[in-house]
């Protein structure tokens, strides 16, 4: 038996092992990205069916500004990485949810929603940028497909290599709607492990940085999210790590975030070592509007 588990322990190793952008991370990646993009998809589909679009034209141009130049910060980052087409089956989407939860989530392949009660905590476009530079890491990072994948795995078992990786099944369906199905106990999505979130907030730092925001300011917001809610915590937050973990975390990655900053916005760097504007970006104004 325990031949045999070591067995599949190795197939399962070699057969769905994953990379994550940025830190290098391995995962386990068992059920494919195409499964994994239609179910989050039917399931954004219908929470938006019932979602109460803000009508505050003002704040919702905010979001969609901002939201697009984190896209196409990713994009840039993957394109001059030659990852491109880990992302051909995205489709951005922003949208702005009348909704007093101090939340935001981005799905799987793209489509993100902001709720009107984080913004007195983002404040301004660099604030929400920290957000969503958070909530578009943990869909280019294929955290959901990694949390499926090691759900799976506990669930089922031995069952897990022949029964998920041969196309959309029903234990898949049900492992989708344990995650980011309609009704879940936590909200839209379930929480992610500590070290998903932790990782979306250095793969954050980055795609804001790239996208002309300033990454210190992401320090000042969690800071300030600690302090929302006095004895009730945020939903946005209670689901991650520590606000002080956070914090450090952070604080260890702004080095990193904050040359490639100044590289491309304050000293218009031209080292290739660090990340430059795409060959076709001419002008910052054409790169960051």
């Amino acid at each position: 038996m325990k031949k045999i588990l070591l067995l599949l322990s190795t197939v399962l190793f070699i057969y769905a092992c994953g990379t994550v952008p940025v830190t290098g991370r391995k995962q386990l990646m068992l059920i494919p990205d195409e499964d994994v993009l239609s179910l989050s998809l039917d399931s954004y589909t219908e929470y938006m069916k019932t979602a109460k679009k803000s009508t505050d034209k003002t704040a919702t141009a905010m979001v969609v500004k901002v939201g697009q130049n984190i896209a196409n910060a990713v994009e840039y980052y993957y394109k001059s990485n030659g990852m491109e087409d880990m992302l051909k089956n995205f489709a951005w989407e922003f949208n702005l949810v009348e909704d007093a939860s101090v939340n935001a989530f981005c799905m799987p392949g793209g489509k993100i929603v902001v709720y009107t009660g984080i913004l007195p905590v983002t404040k301004d476009e660099t604030g929400l940028a920290v957000v969503l530079g958070h909530e578009v890491a943990h869909a280019v990072a294929k955290h959901a497909n990694e949390r499926m994948s090691q759900q799976a795995v506990a669930t089922y078992g031995s069952e897990a290599l022949t029964s998920l990786l041969g196309g959309t099944s029903d234990k898949v369906k049900s492992l989708s709607q344990q995650i980011y199905g309609l009704g879940a106990q936590y909200g839209v999505m379930l929480p992610f492990g500590r070290k998903q979130e932790l990782e979306a907030d250095h793969l954050g730092l980055i795609f804001m940085a790239i996208a002309g925001y300033n990454p210190e300011a992401a320090v000042p917001f969690w800071q300030r999210m600690a302090q929302t809610g006095g004895a009730s915590t945020p939903e946005f937050f209670s689901t991650h790590p520590s606000d002080e973990t956070r914090i450090a975390d952070i604080q260890k990655e702004l080095p990193e975030a904050k040359e490639i900053y100044n590289a491309i916005w304050i000293n218009k760097s031209t080292n290739k070592n660090i990340i430059t504007k795409p060959a076709n970006v001419q002008t910052d104004e054409n790169w960051h509007f």
